[in-house]
């Protein structure tokens, strides 16, 4: 089962793009139009942390916010889920399903340099996402939204150079402070028709190497990676790992923003070459 074509707009990215008239922040989101026959899917993709800023590049883009169709919330974090409930209630549809991990409304903090709630505020909680017109579906397992495109759900944790890196925690249910080892962490996994396999990913904490090996079965060819790698904080043995371990994979396109950090996209521009892209508000995928 495959898409037939698929167009993936960046809405929201730390990066503007040089003279472009939109708006930047700490955070992504993406427009997903997924076509098979003449079935058209339109998926929200995250939402980053500053609602204004999102809905004044939805409106310089044109995209149809209103015919939303899905929303899939890659994991817990501020610059991922800041006014979801202001998007959901600016789309004005009733019952909108809202994709997210069951656990997406933990508690999830730092205490370096102070104690602080990185997850889903308060403002965005469940009660408000329903009441501004979202249907919540929480599930661990992967999703299909339609034929040729799902959501991943909760990955394995195989590899052995892949670690989670800043040190954030929750609380179990006897209340106890435990490490958060993101469990929550999903992407969205699309087959386009003589094509293969387009990755599109919010923060990759559970590991870009592990998403692959769980997303890209043996023989598919990977058409692109599409996000955030978060290897910002990553030492240079980890980036050179993962980097020769996503060669294995051979991706034609490798479009990694956000958390990557400068030195890992540097070390991916050279060693993808012209497979390598940048990527801000208004850059448009098409596969």
């Amino acid at each position: 089962m495959v898409l037939d074509r698929l167009t993936i707009t960046v809405l929201a990215e730390n990066s503007v793009p040089h003279k472009s008239p939109l708006l930047g922040q700490h955070g992504v989101s993406f427009w997903l139009e997924a076509e098979r026959g003449e079935t058209v899917r339109r998926i929200l993709v995250d939402v980053g942390q500053n609602p204004e800023a999102l809905l004044f590049n939805v409106e310089k883009l044109g995209i149809p916010l209103g015919k939303t169709d899905a929303i899939v919330m890659t994991h817990c974090h501020y610059d991922h889920t800041q006014g979801l409930a202001q998007i959901v209630q600016a789309i004005a549809k009733r019952d909108i399903p809202i994709i997210a991990h069951p656990e997406f409304f933990r508690l999830n903090f730092i205490t370096d340099p102070f104690f602080q709630h990185r997850g889903v505020g308060q403002s965005d909680k469940a009660e408000n996402l329903e009441a501004a017109g979202g249907k919540l579906v929480l599930v661990a397992d992967p999703l299909q939204l339609m034929p040729g495109l799902s959501t991943t759900g909760e990955i394995p944790r195989v590899t052995d150079f892949e670690e989670e890196g800043l040190v954030r925690f929750t609380t179990n249910k006897k209340g106890e402070i435990v490490p958060d080892l993101m469990r929550d962490d999903l992407s969205l996994v699309a087959k386009v028709k003589n094509k293969g396999v387009v990755i599109v990913t919010g923060c990759s904490h559970a590991g870009i190497i592990n998403i692959l090996k769980h997303s890209v079965d043996p023989g598919e060819k990977l058409l692109g990676i599409i996000g955030g790698l978060h290897l910002v904080d990553a030492k240079n043995e980890r980036i050179e790992k993962t980097i020769s371990a996503m060669n294995d994979f051979s991706p034609m396109l490798v479009a990694a923003g956000h958390c990557t950090g400068t030195k890992a996209q540097m070390a991916i521009f050279s060693s993808f070459g012209e497979r390598a892209t940048t990527m801000g508000p208004g850059t448009k995928f098409q596969f």
